[in-house]
């Protein structure tokens, strides 16, 4: 096995590189019983958007990439199918994931990612919301509907939510 960052010891990949064998052992790129990239303290961010702006949106970041180098671990992308869930990222467009393993600094990170999300922002990205972004994500009004009538008093929200939830 090979680690993806440099200078990494390969003990916790799996095997990839055209050696066939289960999905579930080639498919991630870390054995499950090890942490996920090895690099100890990190950031993630992951940007999705439609499918068929995926080569014109890794051109433009591939044009700010020295900006990007000095914060950044590594670079996934992945790509996903549509559904109809309405609170998923991916609902109604198939879609490329763009994954940031930022280093842990976030003075350096945060106005790399706003770089980013303001190169991307023609591509209509949707944030994972349970990385970081700092654009504000839109939320479905039928969500919004939903959270007023079983939970008036808000009592379940918390930060996030409550932004989220801002009209």
């Amino acid at each position: 096995p090979r680690h993806p960052l440099p200078d990494m010891p390969a003990e916790s990949c799996t095997l990839q590189l055209g050696v066939s064998g289960p999905w579930h052992e080639r498919l991630p790129h870390f054995r499950p019983d090890f942490p996920p990239s090895g690099a100890g303290d990190e950031l993630q961010s992951e940007l999705l958007l439609p499918r068929e702006h995926a080569v014109k949106a890794m051109r433009e970041l591939y044009a700010i990439g020295d900006r990007i180098r000095p914060v950044l671990h590594i670079s996934e992308v992945r790509t996903v199918a549509a559904d109809d869930l309405w609170l998923s990222p991916f609902h109604g467009r198939d879609s490329v994931g763009i994954h940031f393993t930022w280093k842990k600094d976030p003075a350096g990170v945060l106005p790399v990612l706003e770089l980013v999300e303001e190169t991307l922002a023609p591509f209509e990205p949707r944030p994972h919301w349970g990385k970081l972004f700092t654009r504000r994500a839109s939320c479905p009004d039928r969500f919004r509907s939903l959270a007023r009538r079983l939970d008036p008093g808000g009592k379940f929200a918390n930060d996030f939510t409550r932004i989220l939830l801002e009209e």
